[in-house]
């Protein structure tokens, strides 16, 4: 409810902030709608599985035979660590349990950075668009459709900078 009245507060202040002689023209767009449509979004996914497959997974079978190793150095009856080592094993066993059990958490957080790696270069390109687009169309705001709850389809460029990065843009169905 804070985000809303802030939002509209917002709005408010900045039709009324501006002189009467000044034009206040506002856009919305939806950004993860025309990141969608770029042919390099498609390939994020696969990116995000090599990057499982070749970075992430095989540094879980690390940890894990690592906390094996170090595990049955520690429980050996037949051939003791000296007691130095045995600490050090206690200090580190807890740690390395750690990662096992909240392995899902450390991947998901780690896949979640790369995607961001790899998206910041379409989201900058998509944001380049937009300010050519607001340019061009004389907007003098540009906000995401999510902020509005009403706002007229002639004020959405969506579409717009779809076509100015040279996107196929999919036939509405049923036309």
């Amino acid at each position: 409810m804070k985000k809303f009245l802030s939002v509209v507060v917002l709005v408010s202040g900045m039709f009324f902030a501006n002189d009467a002689a000044a034009q206040t023209k506002i856009g919305y767009i939806r950004i993860d709608d025309v990141i969608g449509l770029m042919p390099e979004a498609g390939k994020l996914d696969s990116l995000l599985d090599r990057y499982q497959a070749d970075s992430i997974n095989p540094q879980y079978a690390q940890i894990i035979s690592l906390y094996q190793y170090k595990d049955s150095v520690y429980k050996d009856s037949v051939k003791p660590a000296p007691a130095a080592v045995k600490k050090q094993i206690e200090q580190e066993l807890p740690q390395l349990l750690y990662q096992i059990q909240n392995w899902q958490q450390i991947v998901n957080q780690a896949l979640q950075a790369k995607q961001d790696e790899l998206l910041a270069p379409l989201y900058k390109k998509a944001y380049d668009a937009v300010k050519a687009v607001a340019k061009e169309k004389a907007y003098t705001h540009v906000m995401s459709k999510e902020t509005f709850l009403v706002a007229p389809d002639g004020d959405d460029i969506t579409l717009l900078v779809a076509t100015k990065l040279k996107l196929n843009i999919p036939k509405p169905a049923g036309r």
